[in-house]
């Protein structure tokens, strides 16, 4: 990463720009939805649900109704 890069995602502006514009569902909890993908991808959606409903409970904490 480049330092202007590097500088730009520590400044404070950013947090504000943030604020402004709401997290979108599509965005938010990376983590668990690319888990929940790949197993639903892999295994189906009947053998995921520890996945999907890890998915639901982080998207439910950042505050949406799930």
């Amino acid at each position: 990463m480049s330092t202007l890069a590097a500088a730009s995602c520590d400044s404070d502006s950013s947090g504000k720009v943030e604020e402004k514009k709401p997290l979108k569902p599509c965005c938010a909890c990376p983590e668990t939805k690319k888990a929940r993908d790949a197993c639903i991808i892999e295994k189906g959606e009947e053998h995921c649900g520890h996945l999907i409903e890890a998915h639901k409970e982080c998207m439910r904490a950042l505050g949406f109704k799930i």
